[in-house]
């Protein structure tokens, strides 16, 4: 959502180019994160999606540094654009972590 408050104070030359790309992008990793939350948990295949959510993930972050480095957006734009990036990959690598050591729980009890 914070990225659709974004695009129309963009110049119209890039919007219509890298940021068309960069919200298809968004739109990509919230397709692949739906379909690895509602895959089975006994499959590897779940591990497998979550996996193209984080190669994703990593895709995203990078168009976002290049519109930030072309000045598409602005440095307060990108630092929080960037931090919620960052902690969405955490969760992933954390929900990834929990899938391969399934005896090991994230929380003491």
């Amino acid at each position: 959502m914070l990225w659709l408050s974004i695009v129309p104070h963009i110049a119209k030359n890039t919007r219509y180019t890298l940021g068309t790309r960069i919200e298809n992008t968004f739109l990509d990793l919230l397709e692949k994160t739906y379909i690895a939350y509602f895959t089975s948990k006994e499959t590897k295949t779940k591990t497998e999606k979550i996996t193209e959510c984080i190669q994703i993930l990593d895709i995203l972050k990078y168009f976002i540094s290049v519109a930030w480095e072309g000045k598409v957006i602005s440095n307060q734009q990108f630092e929080t654009i960037a931090n919620k990036l960052d902690e969405a990959g955490r969760r992933f690598g954390a929900w990834k972590k929990s899938l391969e050591n399934p005896e090991k729980k994230n929380r003491a009890l």
